[in-house]
């Protein structure tokens, strides 16, 4: 059975690479194509839309016997990929390329493939007399701050549907995650005043002042260690910030007007989220723009806000994680680093786990892949928690 949906999973996945979803662009045409899929499988479906009608969320359901939307499971995966770049890509990233046993393509690993692998399974849970209903939530613009899953999630407590467990399918190389850090992203502006650089005194240079705040960023850094000297169920055991990018100027001989700053924390708890906010923009707001100002009335500091994405914490008793470690065969549970929508599932009501086929260290990369040995055991899983909705 597993080799006829195997074949079925490459085909769809195949036709998922083809579509550009990058972050921020429409990812209608993908939605249209899996509600087709789901659609034929027998199940019903609603969308939800970004304020542009550009992207959407997908949720559908095959209900259960006794026709109910409750206490159903979700199989949950973002439509969105990071962008890529064709020349650097040994094939074109958006045409699929099997090759020793792997699948590449944009998207592959993160997470096309576990949305393969449910469209593919979808007709066998139509198939049967399933005790409870499942359902398949396809999300958009994950990758760049969840924008799309507090939408669904809003829907469905207008509709009081309720969920005994959600299915994260995010690459764990099919391990069970049962918490993650927070995922904060930010990009700081700064707004100086141009000049000669042979004449300091006739410009605000933006450039010194966002050195003067990335100081103080790594100041705050240091207090997050201070702040999480315990061992945690992380690693690292504290909140991490840091600094990925600087842009501004146009030579060494003018002064800067412009510049921007992109970084990011990753707090274990709220608290730390709060702390860097707090602090970095009371040093800002005291500090740097009186300053700034002195110079240039106009100049200025504005913290945009990419992203917060809320931790997933770890429950003492989690019938999800439960549920996929009794699928897998593997009671181990594990923690990670990196952000998913699975804190925002979790703060719904809903019991969460994250486990998914790839490995993240595929993950936006050039040349990604997924191997079939992975897709194959995530399809095992599928079709195990398929035997089990129907016994």
């Amino acid at each position: 059975m597993i080799d006829k949906i195997f074949s079925e999973t490459i085909k769809i996945l195949s036709d998922l690479i083809k579509f550009q979803t990058t972050s921020g662009a429409s990812n209608l045409e993908l939605i249209k194509y899996c509600e087709k899929k789901l659609e034929k499988a027998g199940a019903t479906s609603f969308k939800t839309f970004n304020d542009s009608g550009s992207q959407a969320n997908l949720f559908s359901t095959i209900k259960g016997k006794d026709n109910s939307n409750n206490k159903g499971i979700i199989l949950s995966g973002h439509t969105d990929v990071v962008p890529a770049v064709s020349s650097e890509w040994t094939s074109d990233p958006y045409v699929a390329r099997e090759k020793d046993n792997k699948v590449y393509g944009r998207g592959t690993c993160d997470m096309k493939g576990f949305i393969a692998c449910t469209l593919a399974v979808a007709p066998l849970f139509a198939s049967k007399k399933l005790k409870a209903p499942i359902h398949f939530s396809y999300t958009f613009d994950e990758e760049t701050g969840c924008l799309g899953a507090p939408l669904v999630l809003a829907d469905l407590k207008k509709r009081n549907i309720n969920f005994s467990a959600c299915i994260i399918g995010e690459p764990t190389n099919m391990k069970t995650i049962n918490a993650h850090k927070g995922y904060n992203e930010y990009i700081t502006h700064f707004t100086g005043l141009s000049g000669h650089a042979s004449n300091p005194e006739s410009g605000v240079s933006a450039i010194e002042y966002a050195i003067q705040y990335s100081n103080k960023l790594l100041e705050l850094r240091d207090e997050l260690k201070k702040r999480n000297s315990k061992k945690t169920i992380f690693s690292p055991s504290y909140s991490t910030l840091q600094i990925g990018k600087i842009s501004g100027g146009l030579s060494a001989n003018v002064i800067a007007d412009q510049c921007s700053l992109e970084w990011e924390v990753r707090p274990i708890n709220k608290e730390d989220g709060e702390f860097i906010s707090n602090n970095i923009d009371a040093y800002a707001k005291d500090i740097l723009i009186p300053k700034i100002k002195k110079n240039n009335p106009k100049g200025d500091i504005k913290k945009e806000v990419v992203g917060e994405v809320v931790g997933f914490n770890k429950e003492e008793s989690s019938e999800a994680a439960n549920l996929v470690c009794n699928l897998t065969g593997d009671n181990e549970k594990n923690t990670m680093s990196f952000g998913t929508e699975a804190g925002l599932f979790q703060n719904s009501g809903i019991s969460t786990v994250i486990c998914g086929p790839g490995s993240i260290k595929q993950a936006h990369t050039v040349d990604e892949y997924i191997t079939f040995d992975q897709l194959k055991k995530c399809l095992t899983m599928l079709v195990s928690l398929q035997e089990k909705m129907t016994n």
